[in-house]
């Protein structure tokens, strides 16, 4: 049976997080490599900044010729990653960790090579380990033509989580020691 992306009923409202960035303020990238927001070869390079709300995020994405799937087309996966990236930017509002458990996607008219790509994302609901997520993207405006939209459950994780996953080589370049990526690892 697939993870529900409905939030239940005895769900909260999102309550900003005392350390996430201000409204107005742009948002850190989730790590120096990601793939979605860092500003390394192969990235979507999607910067993002807060909404006045606090608990919402509108992000931008350059649509580039390697981002094609079919000819002068942005690929559908890479508008998933878009996507994945900007509502794992609005869960960063109220909680510091938490990994993609489940994401619907409807894509609504093709995304041409050259735009820019707009996602408004926000946090719906928050139920202990859980955060509900849901955004739009927009070709060229805030307010222009929806290309797109998403749902998606983050499930909040600790440190472990990634102490555990990850490659060593990765969380040693992030400061991590490899005493304490052993011991997690240990403690599966």
């Amino acid at each position: 049976m697939p993870i529900s992306i409905e939030p239940p009923e005895d769900a909260e409202a999102p309550q900003r997080h005392p350390k996430a960035p201000a409204p107005g303020e742009r948002t850190r990238e989730h790590h120096s490599q990601c793939r979605g927001c860092a500003d390394v070869p192969g990235s979507l390079r999607i910067a993002s900044w807060v909404e006045d709300d606090g608990v919402s995020i509108r992000s931008r994405f350059d649509v580039l010729d390697e981002h094609q799937g079919g000819p002068g087309l942005l690929h559908g996966g890479l508008l998933m990653t878009a996507f994945d990236d900007a509502l794992g930017t609005a869960h960063t509002q109220v909680t510091r960790a938490a990994v993609t458990a489940r994401m619907e996607t409807d894509f609504r008219r093709p995304v041409p090579v050259g735009t820019t790509l707009w996602l408004r994302s926000r946090v719906d609901a928050v139920a202990g380990r859980k955060v509900y997520t849901s955004g739009t993207a927009y070709l060229g405006e805030l307010d222009g033509e929806v290309a797109g939209t998403a749902r998606a459950l983050f499930v909040k994780v600790g440190a472990e989580h990634f102490l555990r996953h990850s490659r060593p080589e990765d969380l040693e370049a992030l400061g991590a020691s490899r005493e304490v990526i052993e011991a997690a690892r240990a403690a599966r």
